[in-house]
């Protein structure tokens, strides 16, 4: 069953990883201005979760899992409203927040497809990174595969199946990081002709049968370098906006988009304003095809009552 969008809640992430970003650095303000956030044509609003009190800000596992925690405080109280969920600052560590708030709110059992444009996996574990960083491990974390401290308190309670995993463009993987993802039911689709991976629309189609409901998940370096030069982990040869607009179009098309994310645009100096208006651009487009598609319609589980 789907229903048009009726509303939409807007969770802006004023942070990196853990720790808060400084000034307009993820582009909220920026958003905003643009007016961007009305192309669905409902009414919107927006919150901006803050980490707990007493926890410590950084790049460590337990601040990024508080922090994730909080959002999935956000995401579950929109869903339970009715909203429609778009993430906007942030980064891909965040992911977890908005996967953990969907199961607060529909229930564990939601039979949930996560799609990830990223040129990265962001499918590492300690044992497959050749860095070290948290922000390449978010989607090995939503598996269950990884950090499990960080997946609980980002309140998810049954890691994503990885045949619910859709990997789109993905071409910059560390060797040791596509053997793992090799190694598991997870996908890897094209973003567009010509790019390396499967056609996106017949995955698309496959994962629509498995799944209640999809996360589409965008990190601006999914764009080549020229649309996002600001962005710290760019990567060449990658698509431009109208190619990746189109590919979230095959998605939205499904219905069953209930979240969206665009993460990781650096809102600083001449090069980050290339990067914000690149984001806008494809912000617009995804918000406009959701508004035409819809979203599947859920179940909602009863909120817990809070201790205050």
């Amino acid at each position: 069953m789907l229903h048009h969008l009726s509303r939409l809640r807007v969770v802006g992430v004023r942070y990196r990883g853990g720790r808060p970003a400084a000034d307009d650095e993820r582009g909220l303000d920026a958003y905003a201005a643009s007016g961007v956030y009305a192309a669905t044509g409902v009414p919107f609003d927006v919150v901006e979760p803050r980490a707990p009190d007493g926890e410590p800000d950084g790049p460590d596992v337990g601040a990024i899992g508080a922090l994730n925690g909080r959002i999935a405080e956000a995401v579950a109280d929109a869903r339970r409203e009715g909203a429609a969920i778009l993430m906007t600052g942030g980064d891909c560590t965040h992911v977890t927040g908005v996967v953990g708030g969907l199961q607060d709110a529909h229930g564990a059992d939601l039979r949930l497809g996560l799609v990830w444009f990223d040129a990265h996996g962001d499918f590492n574990t300690p044992h497959t990174s050749t860095s070290g960083m948290l922000g390449g491990m978010p989607v090995a974390v939503c598996a269950g595969l990884t950090h499990a401290d960080w997946r609980e308190r980002s309140h998810i309670v049954a890691p994503l199946p990885t045949d619910r995993i859709v990997l789109v463009d993905v071409r910059n993987l560390d060797p040791p990081e596509e053997a793992l993802i090799r190694a598991t039911d997870a996908t890897i689709a094209a973003i567009a002709e010509g790019f390396p991976g499967e056609p996106l629309g017949a995955i698309v189609d496959r994962l629509s049968e498995r799944c209640d409901a999809i996360y589409l998940h965008i990190d601006a370096d999914t764009l080549d370098q020229a649309f996002v030069p600001s962005h710290g982990t760019k990567e060449p040869n990658g698509p431009d906006t109208a190619q990746t607009a189109d590919a979230i179009d095959t998605v939205m098309a499904t219905g069953k988009v209930v979240a969206l994310a665009l993460v990781s645009v650096y809102h600083r100096g001449e090069e980050g304003e290339v990067s914000m208006a690149s984001a806008i651009e494809v912000l617009r487009a995804a918000l406009e095809s959701w508004a035409l598609h819809g979203m599947a319609a859920l179940p909602i589980r009863p909120s817990p009552r809070r201790a205050r």
